[in-house]
């Protein structure tokens, strides 16, 4: 039955008649993401299962906006956010492997303002920060594990109310200007902006702009045609709409404008994206490196870097949100001692009818997921588009659609 589509599938399993193990799946995979989001009240969701070299299923539920009434599809793009950390530590590791950058010399080579950093001890009876210089110099291995000591706002309440107090915080979207750092470089783990400063250090490095090193280096050498900073007016149509969860409980779209161009590139975030795209870049890391035609976008020992921990005994924390309007609190594994690799989480105890132990991660801040299992061979991608992050509903789906991958 090789061309019979997934809804006459799924009506002949109605009917009893026997299908391929692979349209069992698919079927089953259909109906897990179109009854969660009719369930769960989300208004889009794109997906993605691969293997090193095929594309195992595909499917896309919901609309694109509130009024268009047009529906997404394979091919719609979504707002990826740190997404875009996993692309840039690839960048940063492609100029190790040619010796243009080292992983554990002093940053500021590379970037002097990272020379002479503060940390923020706390706040005076006033009111005032009271900082004390690092005693430690940040090194790219601690910006790729976020161990440097640089954190976000959304969940630091000490940056929070030191950038109240010093009007630091950069408009939404923008790259993060120099804060000071939570604790002593290599001490701890705790999401932050060591990532957008990653990508500075390649943009100093190699003399391009992330977007153009981005392209150049990894996207198109991986076929990534939708993957891009800079959202080209010919493709606002199947930009997905972003909403946001209300007091009441109701999500509320955002008004739909077409994007302008960033007014610099941000290694930690900023780039658009669409599922079967990303699949790309996450097949890449399971074979070893190459793209699809055998293009060597990384060395397989480099791989075997970003695929292993490298924050000894330092474990990934829990955040506790700031802003409960971007982000809920974060705790991905529950219960777990997590670990951080150059690029992604890794988790060292297997997930409970999912994902196996040394499998990778990571998400961005709109609820967009993916994880690269290397023990099963299989990646996935799963896609929506609404604050906060870690929405209950968003993990719920995420959670649903994982377990239907690995029953399947």
């Amino acid at each position: 039955m090789p061309n019979m589509t997934r809804r006459e599938a799924a009506g002949l399993l109605l009917a009893g008649a026997a299908l391929t193990p692979r349209l069992r799946a698919a079927v089953s995979i259909d109906d897990t993401l179109r009854q969660g989001i009719e369930r769960r009240k989300i208004p889009a969701v794109s997906a993605v299962v691969a293997g090193p070299e095929k594309i195992i299923y595909s499917g896309a539920f919901g609309k694109r906006d509130g009024s268009s009434g047009m529906n997404v599809k394979a091919d719609s793009i979504y707002r990826i956010a740190s997404m875009t950390k996993a692309i840039t530590t690839t960048a940063a590791m492609q100029l190790v492997e040619q010796g243009k950058v080292s992983l554990t010399v002093p940053a500021a080579k590379y970037l002097p303002e990272l020379g002479k950093l503060e940390v923020l001890e706390g706040f005076d009876a006033a009111g005032k920060p009271m900082l004390r210089p690092a005693k430690k110099q940040i090194e790219l291995r601690h910006l790729l594990t976020h161990t440097s000591g640089f954190v976000y706002a959304n969940w630091d309440g000490k940056l929070t109310r030191y950038n109240k107090a010093t009007g630091n915080a950069p408009p939404p979207g923008e790259v993060a200007p120099l804060t000071p750092l939570a604790f002593e470089p290599g001490t701890r783990w705790q999401y932050g902006t060591g990532i957008d400063w990653a990508g500075k250090l390649v943009e100093s490095v190699s003399g391009l702009s992330l977007e153009d090193y981005f392209q150049r280096n990894i996207l198109k050498p991986l076929g990534m045609v939708d993957t891009t900073f800079i959202l080209p007016e010919t493709k606002f149509s199947r930009l997905v709409s972003t909403y946001r969860r209300q007091p009441g409980g109701a999500l509320k779209e955002d008004p739909r404008t077409m994007p302008q161009p960033p007014k610099a590139f941000n290694g930690g975030g900023g780039l658009f994206s669409t599922a079967p795209d990303y699949i790309k870049f996450t097949q890449m890391i399971l074979r070893k490196g190459r793209a699809a035609d055998g293009h060597p976008i990384l060395a397989a020992k480099t791989v075997d870097m970003m695929t292993s921990s490298q924050t000894g005994s330092v474990n990934v924390q829990k955040l506790i949100s700031a802003d409960p309007n971007v982000s809920a609190d974060v705790d991905l594994h529950p219960g777990a001692a997590d670990k951080y690799t150059y690029g992604f989480l890794l988790n060292p105890v297997a997930y409970e009818g999912g994902r196996s132990a040394g499998s990778l991660a990571w998400a961005g801040i709109e609820n967009t997921f993916y994880w690269i299992d290397p023990q099963k061979a299989l990646t996935a991608v799963i896609m929506m588009q609404f604050f906060p992050f870690v929405d209950r509903e968003a993990v719920g789906m995420l959670h649903d659609f994982e377990q239907a991958v690995y029953a399947a």
